[in-house]
């Protein structure tokens, strides 16, 4: 992970790399070893150190390596695996600090249709732009300070709700929301192999 103030080290391969590959990029296997292995790596490191400075700098992992950073390591892993359980709770994390009214409103509008969902998301009810990007962050330290079977099921029951309200809206987007009930069923899924020990 990238100190403060220090350059990114993109994950990409160099020169050097490539040669040690015979001049060509890793094949598939290697490559999703890489993502399931640096997954491990991550929720072990949290999970190992629950000290609070620990799981802050998890939770900012995207601000410190960057989301295509990720993307490129996590992103084309299966949904029901480490690797894509934990990309989907950081890009939900990301779009929420990144738009976090349309997120509050979003939420807000599928409160009344979605309550069983919203009370197991946890969110402080009215939901604003802090509460939600509060939420964002408790759930991805959740991850790594408390049960992260409960964590995945909180950012699945947070995307139900939103699911909800976009097809509630009366812009509503049901093909947007569509996939975010998709997210949330991969979510729940996870949680259940990690309940299980079957979650790599």
């Amino acid at each position: 992970m990238a100190e403060p103030g220090k350059p990114r080290r993109p994950l990409h391969f160099g020169p050097d790399a490539m040669e040690a590959h015979g001049g060509t990029l890793p094949d598939p296997a290697e490559t999703a070893a890489a993502a399931h292995a640096a997954a491990r790596t991550v929720v072990d490191a949290g999970r190992g150190d629950a000290a609070p400075a620990t799981t802050e700098r998890l939770v900012r992992l995207v601000e410190d390596v960057g989301i295509d950073t990720l993307a490129q390591l996590w992103a084309g892993r299966p949904a029901r695996s480490l690797p894509g359980a934990l990309w989907r709770v950081y890009v939900l994390r990301a779009w929420i600090h990144r738009n976090p009214e349309v997120a509050a409103y979003e939420y807000a509008s599928g409160l009344a249709v979605a309550q069983v969902s919203h009370v197991i998301a946890g969110v402080v009810d009215p939901p604003g732009a802090d509460e939600v990007r509060e939420l964002s962050d408790r759930i991805l330290g959740g991850l790594f300070d408390g049960d992260l079977a409960v964590a995945l099921e909180r950012a699945a029951a947070f995307c139900r709700v939103v699911a909800t309200g976009r097809a509630h809206l009366e812009e509503g987007d049901v093909e947007s929301a569509a996939a975010m009930v998709t997210t949330a069923e991969d979510l729940e899924a996870c949680a259940r192999l990690w309940r299980r020990g079957a979650l790599d």
